[in-house]
C-alpha cells in the first residue's frame, strides 16, 4: 500500500515537472511570439508607406483588416456551435438584434478603434519606425489617468513614478527627433513630422480612453469574447467604409479597392487583423512581468531594424530617451503589493491592454484576471495547447 502511494506520488511529480517544463518552453515562445508582432507591425507599415510607386490607400486597408476580424470571429462561433449554421445564426441573432441596446454600446469604442486604426498609419507614414514605437507608450499614461479619472482605480507610488518616467523619456525622443528625416527617404515622400506626432498622440488618446469604455461598458456582461468582437467588426467595417468613402472615395472610385495592394501590403493587413488574435493565445501563458519586457525588447528590435533598414540615426539623446521609456514599462509591470491586488489596483493596466488588443479586446496586461477574463479563457480553452498553466500566468 505504502509502495503504490510512493509510486502514486513520484508519477504526480514526474507530471508536474514535465508541465513546468512545457510551461516554460511556451513563456519563452510567448515572449518571441509578442516581440515579433509588436515590432513587426510597426516596421512592416512603415515600409510599405515609404517605398516608391502606387501607394495603396490606408482606409481601405483598414476596412480589409475589419471585415477578416470579423469573418474569424465567426467562423470561431461556428466551430463553438460544432458547425450547426442554425444554432449560430440564432445565438448570433439573439446576442446582436435582440440584445440591440448591448450591441449598440459598442457602437463608441468600435468608432474609436476605427480612428485609432486609421490614425496609425498616418502616424507611422510620417514617423521613424522607433520614434513611433517610443511615443506610442504614451497610450499607458493615457490608459492610466483615464482609469483614474472614470474607474476611480488607483495606481501604485511605483506606477505613479514610471508615468512620470515614461512622460520624459518621449519628450526627450521628440526633442532629440525634432525636425529629422530618415536619410533614405527623399524629400519627395511628402512627410510631415508635425502630422505624425499629432496623430500618434491622438491615437494614444484614443488607445485610453477606448480601453477603459470597453472595460466599463463590459463589466458584467454575459456576451462572450467572439460575440463581443463580431459586435465591434459589424460597426467597425460600417464605420471604416464611412471613413474611406469620406477621406478616398473618389480615388478608390476611379482606381479600385485593391490599388497599390501587393504581397507586402497584405502581409500588414493579415498582421493587423490577426495579430491580435494570435497574441491573445499567448498571453495566456505569459505574464506581466513577461509582456513589460516583450513590449520593451520590441522598441530594440525596431530600433535596430530601422537602422538597417530605413537609415535611422541613434544618438545619445534617442538612446537617453528610449531607456527611459524601456524602464518605465517594466517598471509599470511589476507586480503590485499585496494590499493594491485586493483593492482596485491594477484595472488601468488591464484597460490598457483591451486598448492594445485592439477590437480583439483579448490583449491583457492587468496583474490578475477579474471574472470576465476567467470567462474568455475558458472559451479559449478549445483553441490552445492542453498543458497546466503557472500560478500568476
Amino acid at each position: 500500500m505504502a509502495e503504490g502511494n510512493f509510486s502514486k506520488a513520484g508519477e504526480e511529480k514526474g507530471v508536474s515537472r514535465a508541465q513546468s517544463d512545457v510551461n516554460r518552453k511556451l513563456k519563452y515562445i510567448s515572449l518571441a511570439v509578442l516581440v515579433v508582432q509588436n515590432a513587426s507591425l510597426i516596421l512592416s507599415i512603415r515600409f510599405v508607406r515609404t517605398l516608391p510607386g502606387d501607394r495603396f490607400y490606408a482606409t481601405s486597408a483598414v476596412v480589409m483588416a475589419e471585415v477578416l476580424k470579423l469573418l474569424t470571429c465567426l467562423l470561431i462561433i461556428l466551430l463553438q456551435k460544432r458547425l450547426n449554421v442554425k444554432e449560430t445564426a440564432l445565438s448570433l441573432f439573439d446576442s446582436i438584434v435582440v440584445q440591440y441596446k448591448d450591441t449598440l454600446k459598442l457602437a463608441v469604442p468600435s468608432l474609436i478603434y476605427t480612428l485609432q486604426n486609421n490614425l496609425q498609419y498616418i502616424a507611422i507614414s510620417n514617423l521613424p519606425a522607433a520614434t513611433f514605437q517610443v511615443t506610442y507608450q504614451l497610450k499607458i499614461l493615457t490608459t492610466a489617468l483615464f482609469s483614474v479619472l472614470m474607474l476611480r482605480k488607483t495606481l501604485s507610488r511605483v506606477q505613479w513614478v514610471s508615468l512620470l518616467l515614461l512622460f520624459a523619456g518621449v519628450a526627450i525622443v521628440q526633442v532629440q527627433q525634432e525636425g529629422k528625416k530618415e536619410s533614405s527617404v527623399s524629400d519627395s515622400s511628402s512627410q510631415n513630422y508635425t502630422v505624425g506626432l499629432v496623430a500618434v498622440v491622438i491615437s494614444c488618446l484614443s488607445s485610453g480612453f477606448a480601453g477603459v469604455y470597453f472595460e466599463k461598458i463590459l463589466k458584467g456582461s454575459s456576451a462572450s469574447v467572439w460575440v463581443r468582437n463580431v459586435q465591434l467588426g459589424m460597426f467597425g467595417t460600417t464605420l471604416g467604409l464611412l471613413g474611406m468613402w469620406w477621406n478616398d472615395g473618389p480615388g478608390i472610385a476611379h482606381n479600385g479597392f485593391f490599388f497599390g495592394y501587393t504581397s507586402m501590403v497584405w502581409c500588414v493587413i493579415f498582421n493587423q487583423a490577426f495579430g491580435g488574435l494570435l497574441v491573445a493565445m499567448v498571453v495566456k501563458y505569459a505574464d506581466n512581468i513577461l509582456k513589460g519586457f516583450a513590449t520593451s525588447f520590441s522598441i530594440i528590435v525596431s530600433t535596430v531594424a530601422s537602422v538597417y533598414l530605413f537609415g535611422f540615426h541613434v544618438d545619445l539623446m534617442f538612446t537617453a530617451g528610449a531607456g527611459m521609456v524601456i524602464g518605465a514599462v517594466y517598471m509599470y509591470s511589476l507586480p503590485k503589493a499585496p494590499s493594491m491586488l485586493s483593492g482596485v489596483g491594477g484595472g488601468a493596466s488591464e484597460a490598457a491592454g483591451n486598448a492594445d488588443g485592439g477590437k480583439m479586446g483579448l490583449s491583457r496586461t492587468g496583474g490578475s484576471l477579474t471574472t470576465e477574463e476567467t470567462e474568455e479563457n475558458g472559451e479559449m480553452d478549445s483553441f490552445l495547447p492542453k498543458v497546466g498553466k503557472q500560478k500568476g500566468s
